[in-house]
């Protein structure tokens, strides 16, 4: 392998970064996490606290259960149980200590005039900024970025904590995103020892697959991915999306199971990781093909998102379904042309769908990426792939995915804005 000591070890760095436990909708979750930590900070339980979001956050956290709840939803739900029972040091698993004394209060609260909410206006896809207060006292904590970038800690007009971020610069609290090309993805996923990578894929693994089940076994949702089951046939190519659908049915539904995520999203993280995994199992591929072919499709789900940015209205199931497809046609022996075309192809055909928050029907907007990506691994496998300035593909595989950044980014910002007054009944 070519890589140098400290690439190899800034691409071990970016997964550890991205791979990571989280209980519930990581939006709702953030949101408990600038509660907990507010609260924490304040020494007090509030007795008026003022949650402002930008519209991407007010989108995601609007419609999904907020886990350990049973049936409690959108903001206000989620800054109260942040202050009631958040335990701030276990990051995005904030709410996992949560009884049912907890969402009784919480219920009570509900009633009250204790939390208002706020939209910061043409701002950060994802800002979070949580000020708790008690009797002549407040405590301010500010997240920007990503879920647990909290930039700044304020109590009393005293600043305890900061960190300053412009609010365009969304990738500024993460490690170095721009050594990663397909490329030298597919070189590391081919060469990384596995032994420094299969403690964290085995807790994806074995998270995301348990919450699949979850959903397959019991009613959350809709129940895509036993509907999938029920009505597709008992194949690999179901079991692909209806396992990843599932982990969403209940996820969405707040299931209080933890997933491993990807770029900051538990679907993506499902996405991403289960088609690899159940394709595998079900083709009785070995463990050590399975773990390179999970580092590829988790690295290129995050190379895509790099581009895009946390939160937007580009629905991240088509960037995770697109590394899920790389990776099954890795385990397909295809070679990085024919991943590249597996790319390609699943972005030409899948790439307007529009992220309207996150709820029940996204383990559908999963199961229609995933099936894209399946026939993008198809056609690749023949070495067939759309032709350049096919609608948005160029001349390869990184400008390709670079113009997807941009029709993401810049492109879709006027849609993210209506979606979200549609949303909103504006």
């Amino acid at each position: 392998m070519n890589f140098s000591k400290d690439k190899y070890s800034a691409y071990m760095k970016i997964l550890q970064e991205e791979l990571v436990p989280a209980l519930g909708c990581t939006e709702p979750i953030a949101i408990a996490y600038a509660a907990a930590k507010a609260r924490e900070v304040l020494g007090n339980f509030p007795d008026k606290l003022i949650v402002k979001c930008s519209g991407n956050i007010i989108k995601n956290a609007k419609s999904v259960v907020v886990p350990n709840t049973g049936s409690l939803k959108g903001i206000k739900a989620s800054a109260l149980m942040g202050i009631i029972a958040g335990d701030s040091s276990k990051g995005l698993e904030v709410l996992s200590k949560v009884t049912q004394a907890d969402v009784d209060r919480a219920n009570k609260l509900l009633e009250t005039e204790l939390c208002s909410i706020e939209m910061i206006p043409d701002d950060a896809n994802l800002h979070i900024i949580v000020n708790a207060m008690f009797k002549e006292e407040y405590a301010l904590v500010e997240i920007i970025h990503t879920h647990t970038n909290i930039s700044r800690i304020e109590k009393n007009h005293a600043i305890i904590f900061e960190k300053k971020f412009k609010k365009d610069n969304y990738n500024a609290p993460l490690s170095d995103r721009s050594i990663l090309n397909v490329k030298d993805i597919y070189e590391f996923a081919c060469n990384v020892k596995i032994e420094d990578v299969k403690e964290l894929l085995e807790m994806q693994i074995k998270y995301n697959l348990q919450i699949a089940e979850e959903g397959l076994a019991k009613q959350y949702g809709v129940n895509i991915g036993k509907m999938l089951l029920d009505n597709y046939g008992d194949n690999v190519l179901t079991k692909i999306r209806a396992y990843a659908a599932a982990g969403s049915d209940a996820r969405m539904s707040g299931c209080s199971m933890p997933v491993v995520t990807n770029s900051g999203s538990g679907n993506q993280g499902m996405t991403t990781s289960l088609p690899v995994v159940i394709y595998a199992k079900e083709k009785k591929i070995s463990d050590e093909r399975m773990f390179r072919a999970l580092v590829l499709s988790n690295l290129i789900t995050i190379h895509q998102k790099t581009g895009i940015g946390r939160l937007s209205a580009y629905c991240g199931a088509v960037s995770a379904a697109c590394g899920s497809g790389a990776g099954i046609t890795y385990i397909e022996g295809g070679t990085l042309e024919q991943i590249e075309k597996t790319i390609t192809n699943t972005i030409v055909n899948v790439s307007g769908i529009v992220c309207d928050g996150a709820k029940e029907s996204c383990a559908a907007k999963i199961a229609s990426s995933l099936d894209a990506a399946m026939m993008g691994h198809f056609l690749a496998m023949k070495n067939i792939s759309f032709a350049v300035d096919s609608g948005i593909v160029k001349e390869n595989v990184e400008e390709t995915i670079s113009a997807v950044g941009r029709l993401a980014r810049k492109g879709m910002k006027d849609t993210d804005i209506e979606v979200l007054k549609i949303m909103l009944n504006q």
